[in-house]
């Protein structure tokens, strides 16, 4: 195993040219494939997140609406079959709850002098189905502002979602193929350039294995540095989108970005299996053409 390691990292550099194309090409690849899962995977949520609030009905009141009227629009929508629970709530609870969702951002809400937020009923659904039912009953109580539902946007999210994950897994698999190719082709190389050693390894007894070794650690060598690069790559890219944009969606969507320690380790440890296992791929085809099997 020691000789496999040493000759693979050998032969690394001795195709730096080769080498670093492969790197290239696999990096390329992996860039391509961390953008389309951080994409994914924050649709995903942002859907996930607006799904929780499907089957809730925030019905925003006026001012001039008492407590006791408000109390009895809330009895008056429980009474409807297709309500499963209603509740009040107050400015300040919203603003507490608007508080809670922007974490260490939320002294910025300090800059407002009075609570611009109104008080609200939320009225949980028993199906998803009958949500239209009770919000169209809620638009003709008296007093009330607005009313935010989210059932269009969840429809949306969902199919750009799945949109999303087709295209990403048909480029993703082309690239994949491409980069096993690019691999293949420089361990290949390496095979020929060593054509007259690996004849007297075998004409001497070594096994095919031994003489493998090399070149498949090479392959995964190549693999595990074009990984490791893109994951920097990535990580760079998602702080900076995160730091322009995590605020805008938690604002508009009351749902953020995914954080970006989960994403950067979960990411950077598929790029480590994906990278190595290209490269050994790459390596087991390139030398089945020129080993006996």
């Amino acid at each position: 195993m020691t000789y496999s390691i040493k000759q693979a990292f050998k032969q690394f550099f001795r195709n730096g040219a080769m080498s670093a194309a492969s790197v290239f090409s696999i990096t390329a690849m992996m860039l391509i494939l961390g953008l389309f899962f951080l994409l994914v995977v924050n649709v995903s949520n942002i859907a996930e997140g607006v799904k929780q609030d499907f089957d809730t009905i925030q019905i925003y009141l006026l001012d001039s609406v008492a407590p006791d009227a408000a109390q009895g629009m809330m009895r008056g929508l429980e009474g409807m079959p297709e309500v499963k629970s209603a509740r009040f709530l107050s400015r300040e609870e919203a603003m507490e709850d608007f508080k809670a969702r922007f974490g260490d951002k939320a002294y910025l809400l300090d800059l407002h002098q009075e609570n611009p937020l109104p008080n609200s009923i939320i009225v949980k659904v028993g199906k998803i189905e009958d949500a239209d039912m009770v919000a169209a009953r809620a638009r003709s109580l008296q007093g009330v502002d607005g009313i935010d539902y989210y059932k269009e946007t969840v429809d949306r999210l969902i199919r750009l979602t799945d949109f999303v994950q087709i295209g990403a897994l048909a480029v993703i698999g082309f690239l994949v193929v491409v980069s096993i190719v690019v691999v293949s082709n420089t361990i290949r190389l390496t095979v020929l350039a060593r054509e007259g050693e690996i004849s007297i390894m075998k004409y001497v007894g070594a096994t095919n294995w031994f003489i493998r070794g090399p070149f498949l650690v090479e392959g995964m060598l190549i693999g595990l540095v074009s990984a490791l690069v893109s994951a920097c790559v990535v990580a760079f890219i998602y702080s900076k989108v995160t730091e322009l944009f995590g605020m805008d969606l938690l604002v508009m969507l009351s749902t953020g970005l995914v954080s970006q320690g989960f994403m950067i380790s979960n990411l950077s440890v598929i790029f480590a299996a994906l990278g190595i296992s290209i490269g050994a791929c790459g390596s087991i085809i390139s030398m089945r053409r020129f080993l006996d099997t």
